[in-house]
């Protein structure tokens, strides 16, 4: 266990992220009372490595005492690796310039996640992940939009949102060979590419299914360990998914102006009205060519489709067997464990 430091549950080595220096998103200007975010997180008595791996992101900068307003004057520094990146994981063979950031990053496979915030008792993989949580608790939001004064509580989240006044993209120099979609950053293009190869590096310790990304298997865990980090500041109601709990915020703060003339149910459009009054008229639009049967939802018929097909897409990786539906293999996957 580690010491407590200024609100956070820390391991020993504060924060074990390799020797890269890990820096704050953005600063403020000199003597705004924001320079404490501006320090670097390094552990002690060593000195920043002049290569960086592809976890840092680009940093937000202040220029002649004022912020800057648009996402065309956010000065976007990306570091230079100096340093040949020759330590691969053998997991998903991202490369790294020292053998401290591929240990780090190893935690993504592994599940080691030592940094533990003392408000919540989550826990992350990245100290840096840690600090940014903390702007949950505390409400920080020092980012601020210029244009329309909304905060954020990265620096990323700003410069998104600064394209909607702007219009403007950002430069996207990492072009996918296979689809020729474009991408900021290298990393980014690394995931994508694996929709192509069908690769699935990170697995899930639990049921063994496998995802692309190591978010997506973060955000799978949570359907086993009913983790719902995500909760509604109006109705207290939680989510294991942050876009849904985006969707769920709408229904206090947007106008519904359709409305169902049997139970006086709202919807935010004419399309989710059409669909809703369908379980009140019993309307089946979809239906199989095979038998007949009709459903009301087009992914509902494709399921029902396998009864004609055969078709046993869902294949258990333990022993072979194959499912029609996902949860039946979920169901059969708890057998192994």
């Amino acid at each position: 266990m580690g010491a407590w430091r200024g609100g956070f549950l820390l391991p020993k080595a504060w924060p074990d992220e390799g020797g890269c220096e890990e820096e704050e998103d953005a600063t403020g200007p000199p003597g705004s009372g924001e320079e404490k975010s501006r320090r670097s997180f390094r552990r002690r008595g060593s000195k920043a490595s002049p290569g960086c791996s592809e976890e840092e992101r680009p940093s937000l900068y202040w220029e002649g005492g004022r912020s800057l307003s648009r996402s065309s004057e956010l000065v976007v520094q990306e570091r230079v690796t100096a340093v040949e990146k020759t330590y691969k994981c053998p997991s998903c063979g991202k490369s790294f310039c020292n053998s401290s950031n591929l240990l780090a990053h190893q935690r993504v496979h592994t599940g080691e996640r030592p940094y533990e915030c003392a408000e919540c008792g989550k826990t992350f993989i990245y100290g840096s992940h840690l600090f940014t949580h903390r702007r949950v608790h505390t409400g920080e939001r020092p980012y601020k939009c210029l244009e329309c004064g909304k905060g954020f509580s990265v620096s990323s989240r700003l410069i998104r949102h600064q394209q909607i006044h702007t219009g403007e993209r950002g430069p996207q120099p990492y072009k996918c060979g296979e689809c020729k979609k474009s991408f900021t950053y290298n990393s980014q293009l690394v995931i994508h590419q694996r929709m192509h190869t069908g690769e699935k590096p990170y697995k899930c310790g639990e049921c063994k299914k496998r995802f692309r990304d190591s978010s997506g298997l973060i955000t799978h865990q949570r359907m086993h360990t009913g983790d719902k980090p995500y909760k509604c500041s109006e109705c207290e109601k939680s989510f294991s998914v942050k876009s849904n709990l985006t969707q769920h915020q709408k229904t206090h703060t947007e106008e519904w102006p359709y409305q169902c003339l049997e139970c006086g149910k709202r919807s935010r459009s004419s399309s989710d009205l059409l669909k809703h009054q369908q379980t009140h008229t019993d309307e089946r639009p979809f239906r199989c060519t095979d038998c007949g049967k009709g459903f009301k939802r087009n992914f509902t018929l494709v399921k029902h489709r396998h009864s004609h097909t055969g078709e046993r897409p869902y294949k258990c990786e333990e022993c072979g067997k194959s499912f029609r539906q996902s949860s039946d293999l979920m169901t059969h996957q708890r057998t192994h464990q």
